[in-house]
């Protein structure tokens, strides 16, 4: 029974944040020609060049993208984001047949950036994605760990709204469409992460070795392995500890749950970090 409810509650999420992610696109931003980035963006500009829909235009582009997703990552990754792909696409549709909640730019990307990072967050939480370029990241990180993510993420991202200020030869547009899309990742980043800038790690697992050589190949942290001993079996056990800065928590979680479903995972807020890669003790009071 909790099983089903922890499914049905998953679902609830996804179908929560598609609606938010649709209602950003289609009430807010695709009105006043705000193209963000992303697949969402490309779906914008050429929605002005054809009679076909932002969210059909949306679900079409995603198709190749969930195949080759399906192929790359697996089926059990993509389920969620196959469904929050359709869900957002048929709320964009359903959305559009409203007028726009506002003509004004300024909050309409600031209003639509909130509603599309709420929405994501949410489809993250219930362990999907919203397609796209999401996926593609993905896929291109799993054959080439070193490449940052955030990098590919801000590449892409201005890629598209460079283009849409050209496309509807309007700075104007293009600036606004980067606010939105500054204010959409700054949310998304409180909504998943909270306002601590680091984490503590300690996982306990019978196979912390795969674990560790996912972490030290994937992500950049550093990890070190403590020696620990069940009080009650009394059998010894390395412990990984590690310290991350918060945007890698997810990619962690999703490395942990995808070796070792049963493995015990403490994650507390790491308040103060001194050292390589966070702050310098010059610094401290």
């Amino acid at each position: 029974m909790e099983r089903y409810l922890h499914q049905s509650l998953k679902y609830i999420m996804i179908m929560a944040g598609s609606v938010a992610y649709a209602a950003g696109i289609s009430l807010f931003l695709d009105p006043n020609s705000l193209a963000p980035g992303g697949v969402t963006g490309i779906s914008i500009i050429l929605n002005r060049f054809t009679p076909v829909s932002v969210g059909t235009w949306s679900f079409l582009i995603n198709v190749p993208v969930m195949i080759i997703g399906l192929w790359k990552l697996g089926r059990k990754m993509m389920i969620s984001t196959v469904l929050a792909v359709i869900f957002s696409s048929v709320w964009m549709n359903i959305f559009r047949q409203l007028p726009a909640v506002t003509e004004d730019k300024i909050p309409a990307a600031i209003i639509g950036g909130i509603c599309v990072a709420a929405g994501i967050g949410l489809v993250f939480k219930a362990g999907g994605t919203t397609g796209g370029i999401d996926v593609i990241i993905r896929c291109i990180r799993k054959k080439n760990p070193f490449v940052k993510t955030g990098t590919l993420f801000l590449i892409s991202d201005m890629s598209v709204i460079i283009l849409s200020a050209i496309v509807f030869k309007n700075l104007e547009v293009g600036a606004y469409a980067g606010i939105s899309a500054f204010v959409c990742s700054a949310v998304l980043d409180f909504i998943l992460y909270g306002r601590d800038e680091a984490k503590l790690l300690f996982i306990i697992s019978d196979k912390e070795e795969l674990i560790v050589k996912r972490i030290l190949s994937e992500i950049d942290v550093g990890v070190t392995e403590l020696s620990g001993k069940g009080a009650y079996t009394g059998k010894k056990r390395r412990i990984i500890m590690c310290v991350m800065k918060k945007h890698r928590m997810p990619k962690v979680s999703s490395i942990v749950s995808e070796i070792d479903d049963r493995a015990f995972m403490i994650i507390s807020s790491a308040g103060e970090i001194y050292g390589e890669g966070y702050k310098s003790y010059h610094n401290i009071i």
